[in-house]
């Protein structure tokens, strides 16, 4: 019988280790604080966990501009805390997986403070990607090398004083590698095994698509600014890297993996990803995307089957992660409604589980934890605020600290009632996980039961799924044994024949009630 790798089917949960649990008191989230729930996360039912960038950074963009890709931010603690967190959480039975930054380093890394210290065309400056400009539109003006544009608004060059321009897709701060240089390549395959050897289990890429940029960094002209299959994605290159990653991991026992973040309007570009000596998982961002309608996550998901089809792996589904506003925020329409968004949160999370595939969470999803939408100016740190000079809210809202306990601020996140780095609503009292280990009818109770029903029926579930007829606000499919039930309506719909094993709200008799999903066990 063919052993099925443990991140298959994984369910892996995401920790914004800034934002998770506080240890010593500062406001911000460490590594002995996430050791020391480590049990709240085994009794979750997840069965690896994703750190966030816990490395030596400015926190220009939340820890994604690295100073340091061999150590542990003091902040957060140090290389012994994660030792000790890795073999406390194998000890837990949990898998650790940790996030990898090689698109860009921070603008404090020592490669760049040479490469600004160098000469235009010296091998220090080759590391990174510095172009000349363009001539402007008046006398003595200058434009940038091209028309590139910064995800985080404002173009994607800064000027240097002797002339040249330094490529940053993300923030100024961030400066992008140049991964068509032999030395970048090599020390990052360093990197890699620095961790490996520590024990991690596998590497969430960040902007895995982004690596290699095309050579004559032309204009994106009329392509629009944000181009996921643009000149600075996706380039045929970037496979050589993740096959020579693929053949690291492999040299290393306990199935090591690795998961690509990949934004690409192309299904093709995506399975490209997923070939067997490359990326063992690239994130079904689609499913994040979608709105709250029946005929949507069809078609998401029969085009994620799509994608993967010819891999013979399986899709990887999300809803929310530290990038997105939640998903509960987002399925909150009609508004004035109450408990609608609660409702289809649940709703969504049955589908999440019942699909094919691996599933990631966001940490603060099992309880419930909404957007938060009204931070004060003050307290916004996200550079994509910042550069939009307020326009854009940026992601502050889905990163506000976890509420463990009490009924003020903050919440036994920290302890001695610090402040939290980022401020926590007043009205979080009744969603702590305190609180909700008290209440059988609580979205916490809701998730570890779900969690574990999935572990229990998994082993006996195909990897695809038969869709079933449903009225139109509804979404009906089995796989195997269990049939999946979703109401996008707000008005009942009869459900498939089956025994009820899980809904999100009371049946009424055989109907499925709006804004709810049911799994039920079909025997043929």
């Amino acid at each position: 019988m063919t052993r099925i790798p443990w991140w298959r089917n994984a369910v892996v949960y995401e920790v914004y280790v800034r934002s998770f649990a506080d240890s010593d008191g500062d406001g911000e989230g460490d590594l002995q604080g996430i050791r020391s729930r480590l049990g709240y996360l085994r009794d979750l039912g997840v069965d690896a966990l994703w750190l966030t960038p816990f490395y030596p950074s400015p926190l220009a963009d939340g820890g994604y501009d690295v100073a340091d890709y061999r150590d542990v931010d003091p902040r957060f603690g140090t290389l012994d805390d994660f030792d000790a967190l890795a073999a406390d959480a194998h000890a837990h039975g949990l898998r650790l997986i940790v996030d990898i930054v090689p698109n860009h380093s921070s603008d404090r890394h020592p490669w760049f403070r040479k490469a600004l210290a160098a000469a235009p065309g010296s091998p220090e400056r080759d590391r990174y990607i510095f172009r000349r400009g363009k001539p402007g539109a008046g006398p003595g003006e200058e434009d940038p090398p091209n028309d590139w544009p910064s995800a985080f608004g404002g173009p994607a060059w800064t000027r240097l004083p002797d002339g040249e321009w330094y490529l940053h897709l993300y923030a100024p701060e961030q400066p992008d590698l140049n991964w068509r240089d032999p030395e970048v390549r090599g020390e990052f395959e360093d990197i890699l095994r620095f961790w490996l050897d520590r024990g991690v289990d596998g590497f969430r890429i960040d902007v895995a698509a982004g690596l290699v940029k095309d050579e004559s960094f032309g204009d994106l002209a009329g392509r629009g600014r944000r181009v996921a299959n643009g000149p600075m994605y996706s380039r045929p290159e970037v496979h050589e890297i993740y096959r020579r990653w693929r053949t690291i991991l492999d040299e290393y026992d306990g199935e090591r993996m690795a998961i690509g973040e990949v934004w690409t309007d192309s299904p093709e570009d995506l399975a490209l990803y997923l070939r067997p000596d490359e990326l063992h998982q690239v994130f079904q961002f689609a499913l994040q995307l979608a709105p709250w309608s029946a005929a949507a996550f069809r078609d998401v998901v029969t085009a994620a089957l799509g994608t993967v089809a010819p891999t013979g792996l399986v899709p990887t589904w999300v809803l929310s992660s530290h990038d997105s506003v939640r998903h509960l925020t987002r399925y909150e329409q009609p508004e004035g409604v109450p408990g609608i968004e609660l409702a289809r949160a649940r709703a969504a999370l049955l589908l999440l589980l019942a699909l094919p595939g691996s599933a990631y969470l966001y940490q603060g999803e099992e309880l419930g934890l909404p957007e938060v939408v009204d931070l004060p100016d003050e307290a916004r740190q996200d550079p994509v605020w910042k550069r939009s000079d307020g326009g854009q809210p940026g992601r502050d809202g889905c990163r506000v600290p976890i509420p463990w306990s009490g009924t003020a601020e903050p919440y036994g996140f920290s302890p001695g009632g610090v402040r939290p780095w980022l401020p926590m609503p007043a009205r979080w009292g009744s969603l702590t996980v305190e609180a909700q280990e008290k209440d059988p009818s609580s979205t916490l109770t809701f998730y570890r039961e779900a969690l574990a029903l999935r572990r229990r029926l998994l082993d006996g579930l195909p990897d695809g799924l038969e869709w079933l007829d449903s009225p139109e606000p509804a979404l009906f499919f089995r796989r195997g044994t269990l049939t999946f039930a979703l109401n996008c309506g707000e008005n009942p719909v009869r459900l498939p024949s089956g025994r009820p094993l899980l809904t999100t709200i009371p049946l009424y008799g055989d109907l499925l009630p709006g804004n709810a999903a049911a799994w039920l066990e079909t025997r043929r």
